[in-house]
């Protein structure tokens, strides 16, 4: 099974082809687009890895943007005892839905893709349907 580390909003991700991960939400980017990660730190098999130093040049993976969106209220409440000192504060985290397709080498040859079956059968039922 081959896999893919990629560095995007300042954290790493192993990712596989037809994965879906959560990410820190892409600036620009609208729902249903093409999404391409050019820093890739390492990619391999189970066989053989290529690492990067940091990165390695020419590796891409491709991904689509399935939505964007918030994750939970994270509350943050702070008091200071006998000063009757309160303060109540929520944060909500943004973040990118996204699903990898592809995964490039270095030299352009495709080393891992996702399956486009489910895509295919859901066109499908919807003209049956009608």
């Amino acid at each position: 099974m081959s896999f893919a580390v990629i560095q995007t909003g300042g954290k790493q991700y192993k990712v596989k082809a037809g994965e879906i991960i959560k990410v820190e939400k892409l600036l620009d980017s609208k729902p249903e687009t093409k999404v391409e990660f050019n820093e890739v730190l390492a990619y391999g098999d189970d066989k053989t890895i290529e690492l990067g130093e940091p990165i390695i040049s020419g590796a891409k993976v491709e991904a689509d943007l399935i939505k964007n969106s918030k994750n939970r209220t994270i509350l943050i409440f702070k008091k200071r005892r006998r000063k009757n000192s309160r303060r109540k504060n929520g944060h909500r985290q943004q973040f990118s839905l996204i699903r990898i397709n592809k995964i490039f080498s270095k030299d352009g040859k495709l080393i891992s893709e996702a399956e486009k079956v489910k895509q295919e059968i859901k066109k499908e039922v919807k003209e049956s349907a009608k």
